[in-house]
């Protein structure tokens, strides 16, 4: 019997790295409806449907250098070729594979109607079938963890930041990490001996009292005033709350800046639990009035309702924040547009999106003032460069001593985390 053998070119699915598919999918996993920003946001989700995810790998794979030139060439063959077709149906079946590895992994679950979808798009050769309906899918929180893990390494390094640890102060108190000069030890200390300068100490004393070898036994007494112990930076613990601005301009004017926000707290988030154990975070949402929001659940929230209640944000992360006893708590505020709501007393919602309505402007820096007393810091970054805008932030600043930065989505990451990494050696006195 004869055999042909021809060179084993390998499986397209070999190649690809899902971790960094899932990487470059997270403006979807993360998304805030900004693909139909002009819609009701309490109406659907197409940012969940299948087809949508079908889309995005497609186009990860062919422009998000997911794959090889060469694996691209073998997956497509020759645009000579006449069986088009056939690599068309590679292409579907290489991202159903794909789909089916993202679920079996763990990172999304896919809805009940599955299989219907599964028969449609049999029944038609590839694609997404009318017939199926809107088939949806949702986001693990294993995916959310691992987003939140792969925005903070990216993150630390842009900033050229490999690795960080805790919350350095300027106060030094007796630890077991030495890294600083030895002090006289003194009652209440941790009894952490630094021995090479207490030794020093003893047989510097004795040799001034002209003692040395007194013992008998040749050794070296010492004593009391002789004891040393090494020092260490006091680690501050903090009280965060994240309060991000989800009302509707945060997706409109043709540019999102939810979704780049939602990734910042998710990686400072992962960067609290590995690196700062001692820290919590919260997370407050303000629109038309404000809410807070488990951390695990925030990378799935959507913009929406309309207007701008920084004040009942503002309300609500002080009364977070002081059940919290912290060295340090502050208010991280990310925000794009002007106060325009404020809850009355009765609790209704009053409205005004013209403009800065002087009574809602006053009303907000009450509640700054009352973060202030509460010894609340409250720092904000502003996407937005509007003079009027501008001079609010800055005026909020000035009232908690707090800082105002004005970035934009591409560099809000790279703000918050140094603000934060930084931000104790300046607070703690």
């Amino acid at each position: 019997m004869k055999f042909r053998y021809t060179r084993y070119t390998g499986d397209p699915l070999d190649e690809i790295d899902l971790q960094d598919l899932v990487s470059k999918l997270s403006d979807l996993l993360l998304s805030s409806g900004f693909s139909s920003p002009w819609s009701d946001p309490s109406e659907g989700d197409d940012d969940r449907t299948m087809q949508a995810l079908h889309d995005a790998i497609l186009e990860a794979l062919f422009s998000g250098g997911v794959l090889s030139d060469d694996a691209l060439q073998r997956l497509l063959g020759d645009p000579a070729d006449a069986d088009q077709e056939g690599a068309r149906q590679q292409v579907e079946d290489l991202i159903q594979q794909i789909i089916e590895r993202m679920t079996e992994q763990g990172f999304i679950t896919q809805s009940p109607d599955l299989e219907r979808e599964q028969q449609a798009r049999a029944g038609q050769g590839g694609g997404m079938g009318d017939d199926a309906g809107p088939v949806t899918f949702e986001v693990t929180d294993k995916a959310l963890d691992f987003l939140g893990y792969r925005a903070l390494r990216d993150l630390l390094g842009s900033m050229g930041r490999s690795s960080t640890g805790r919350h350095d102060t300027r106060h030094l108190s007796t630890g077991v990490e030495a890294i600083s000069a030895p002090k006289p030890y003194e009652f209440g200390d941790t009894l952490n001996i630094d021995p090479s300068s207490t030794i020093l100490n003893a047989v510097q004393r004795q040799h001034r009292d002209g003692a040395a070898g007194a013992s008998g036994h040749g050794g070296i007494d010492v004593d009391y005033s002789d004891l040393m112990v090494a020092q260490s930076e006091y680690q501050s613990s903090c009280a965060t709350v994240i309060m991000l601005d989800c009302s509707h301009s945060m997706i409109l004017y043709g540019e999102d800046r939810f979704t780049p926000a939602k990734r910042v707290a998710l990686a400072l988030s992962h960067l609290i639990r590995t690196q700062y154990p001692g820290d919590s975070l919260h997370a407050v949402l303000f629109h038309d009035s404000a809410e807070e929001v488990p951390i695990k659940q925030l990378g799935r929230v959507k913009v929406g309702p309309y207007y701008t209640n920084t004040r009942e944000g503002l309300r609500l992360a002080r009364r977070v924040l002081e059940r919290q006893k912290k060295d340090m708590r502050q208010i991280v505020m990310i925000t794009d547009g002007k106060p325009s709501a404020l809850t009355r007393p009765d609790g209704q919602i009053y409205k005004n999106p013209f403009g800065l309505d002087p009574h809602i402007v006053a009303e907000t820096f009450a509640e700054v003032n009352a973060c202030n007393k509460a010894g609340i810091m409250i720092n904000t970054f502003m996407l937005a460069r509007d003079p009027d805008l501008v001079a609010f932030v800055r005026r909020v600043a000035s009232i908690c001593r707090g800082k105002a930065y004005f970035t934009t989505p591409y560099t809000l990451g790279q703000y918050v985390m140094m603000d934060y990494m930084d931000r104790k050696t300046k607070t703690i006195h």
